[in-house]
């Protein structure tokens, strides 16, 4: 009696399926381009995008706790704003606090790691076929948080300040997802392990492809913006979710056998595979980052005379915004991001701590110079007081 009690009357997320991924892999790039949307193009910065999307995240997982069953509009919708707040938990603490994506990959990766130790031991599984109870469910959300925090740290880790770009880093992960699967088909890796894996990549994967199909071409994308992007990838969304509302092929039924599934299965054996798993990507993981680090050793110590570019950029973008000639400025802004971007391995392993000031500036000036309604004055500020900082760096 009393585990009928604690139960929903149905599972409260959806099957695994192909759709499944698809809309998992939507919900990402949205994340990633619709939090560029409202920090830059809508002027709105770091801080004040992150106030509005936890706002609306926590007011959508208010919802999706309410209901007693799985509805596909809220629960996607939950992932989409999950994987913005997610992504822009990460960005806060690198570019507002300045904490390094070493530190907050590792944070995030022991977190993730205790809050699966304290799900399984709490409840004797961690596969999603068997959300539902309210304790199940808030460790699955939480789970989900800590997954895009990590693989927003990761991606940036290995894409940004590593150098190896975003194209580069969505085609490592697209590998390594492909022997995840292999793994699970042919060697029988266990399948919710297989699972919380793939879940954790697609978000640099996700992340890869917004910022490919939303960059401009001169650094490297298809130029769609973020605008074109997220409404493309938001349109995509609706209709999935649409279609899934009718069809129900992503409704699970079967939660009473995947929890004897569950019970039935050689705990030992997983737990090896866990343990090898984790091993391998430690290997593969610090091993990766070091060579990569090793790589972009300079004999420079300090960011002098390797900023006159960046100088010569963010004036000619002053004197745009002084002649109010906006659209040459964003032209500018574009060639200022793309240069800066290419530069920051060798920059920030130069001098982490004056790149992340820097960077903070830059950030700022993209979002004036882009925004909708560009003001004169917040341009001519935000540039004046990020060559201010540059200069001090350059000299």
């Amino acid at each position: 009696m009393e585990k009928s009690h604690n139960r929903f009357l149905l599972n409260k997320v959806p099957e695994v399926t192909l759709y499944f991924w698809i809309i998992k892999i939507l919900c990402t790039t949205v994340g990633e381009t619709f939090a560029d949307f409202l920090n830059f193009n809508l002027g709105f910065g770091l801080t004040n995008t992150t106030i509005i999307m936890g706002i609306a995240f926590f007011i959508l997982l208010f919802l999706q706790f309410r209901a007693n069953k799985y509805i596909p509009s809220i629960y996607w919708i939950t992932v989409v704003l999950i994987s913005v707040f997610g992504t822009l938990v990460t960005d806060n603490l690198t570019d507002g606090m300045g904490v390094p994506l070493e530190t907050s990959t590792i944070v995030f990766s022991v977190l993730l790691g205790l809050t699966f130790l304290f799900w399984y031991l709490s409840e004797k599984t961690l596969s999603i076929h068997s959300i539902f109870t309210r304790k199940r469910e808030v460790f699955y959300w939480l789970t989900i948080l800590f997954t895009f925090a990590l693989g927003t740290a990761v991606g940036d880790l290995y894409s940004e300040q590593l150098g190896l770009g975003y194209f580069n880093t969505g085609i490592t992960v697209i590998i390594i997802i492909t022997f995840v699967y292999l793994a699970y088909k042919f060697l029988k890796i266990d399948g919710v392990l297989s699972f919380w894996i793939a879940y954790i990549l697609t978000r640099p994967l996700g992340a890869s492809l917004g910022d490919y199909l939303s960059q401009p071409k001169v650094n490297g994308g298809l130029g769609l913006g973020t605008t074109s992007t997220s409404v493309i990838f938001l349109v995509a969304i609706l209709a999935i979710i649409v279609f899934l509302a009718i069809t129900k092929v992503d409704r699970l039924n079967n939660t009473e056998t995947e929890e004897t599934n569950e019970v039935t299965r050689d705990k030992k054996h997983v737990l090896r595979q866990t343990i090898a798993v984790i091993c391998i990507f430690l290997l593969v993981g610090v091993g990766g980052y070091v060579w990569r680090s090793n790589s972009l050793k300079s004999t420079q110590t300090t960011l002098t005379g390797q900023l006159n570019d960046f100088v010569k950029i963010e004036n000619d973008l002053l004197k745009n915004v002084n002649s109010n000639n906006f659209n040459s400025a964003k032209n500018n802004a574009d060639k200022l991001e793309h240069q800066w971007d290419t530069s920051e391995a060798k920059l920030r392993k130069i001098d982490g701590k004056t790149w992340t000031k820097i960077d903070g500036t830059i950030d700022v000036v993209l979002a004036s110079t882009r925004s909708t309604n560009p003001n004169v004055s917040k341009c001519q500020t935000a540039l004046n007081d990020s060559l201010k900082v540059i200069n001090a760096a350059n000299k």
